[in-house]
């Protein structure tokens, strides 16, 4: 179901969605009643805009969340570039995003309990025959979305190749996608579900290369990792706690992904 939540697009919308945070943010939001998620919208199937809508994983996750703690959404999109120091800011309660769980990561904000499996894989073409396995990316020109944790794996498993690809780097995915669909590039490194993602949507132009090449990793939430946000960290993880026992997040992965991913409760050493 399209969904058209309190959807801020502009930096004016931003500063004024913009609140104080008190002690408690569970306890803000309760009282405010309403959930403020700052995300990035051109990060299909998780957070996009179709005709217009805001629509993804995220919205439908969301809107079970937002029945469950009494309070409506209010979704603050911006650059992904801007999203987590609008966190830090306390322009918003918590980010969707998702973001790749990570040790770094971890070191500076609290993380959900992951929502789907985040490991990288290769999107070829549909109709190229010749990438049938990871290694078979060797000698070709490869690209992946800069900054992201999905072209730096790449790039350390282009290294381990004889001869070794040659890797583009480019804005966003959506940038690299349009290269790879006209033959610019043999392949793009994306997270498994953006990659099922996109094969399901467009299975004459895409295709994704089983099985994936990068460490095992999970995507989760993000949160301050300080004492106010706790409160809110654990009413979203009971949640979808909730969901995956009683189905409703195998449903929705099922939707969004074409799959059903297994994960963990929670994500406490990440492999990356």
């Amino acid at each position: 179901m399209k969904s058209r939540l309190s959807f801020v697009f502009t930096l004016a919308g931003l500063l004024a969605a913009t609140q104080p945070v008190g002690a408690d943010v569970l306890a803000d939001v309760k009282k405010a009643g309403e959930l403020r998620i700052g995300t990035e919208t051109e990060f299909a199937p998780f957070d996009y805009v179709d005709a217009g809508d805001h629509v993804g994983f995220n919205v439908d996750l969301f809107n079970e969340v937002g029945k469950e703690l009494g309070v409506k959404i209010g979704w603050i999109a911006l650059p992904w570039a801007g999203v987590l120091p609008g966190l830090e800011t306390k322009k918003f309660d918590m980010v969707a995003g998702p973001a790749v769980i990570t040790k770094a990561r971890m070191e500076r904000y609290a993380y959900s309990a992951p929502i789907a499996d985040g490991t990288v894989t290769l999107v070829k073409r549909a109709n190229d025959d010749s990438i049938q396995k990871p290694e078979d990316i060797a000698g070709k020109a490869i690209g992946g979305a800069r900054s992201s944790s999905q072209l730096a794996q790449m790039k350390a498993f282009a290294e381990t190749l004889n001869p070794q690809p040659t890797v583009r780097e480019y804005v966003g995915v959506n940038e690299a996608s349009s290269d790879l669909a006209a033959g610019r590039i043999a392949a793009i490194a994306q997270s498994l579900p953006s990659g099922t993602f996109a094969a399901k949507r467009r299975p004459d132009t895409f295709a994704v290369v089983m099985p994936p090449f990068g460490e095992k990793a999970y995507f989760g939430y993000m949160f301050r990792k300080d004492a106010d946000s706790a409160s809110l960290l654990d009413a979203v993880n009971e949640v979808i706690d909730r969901m995956k026992a009683d189905g409703r997040l195998a449903a929705m992965q099922t939707k969004w992904f074409g799959v059903v991913f297994e994960t963990p409760d929670r994500v406490t050493d990440p492999a990356l």
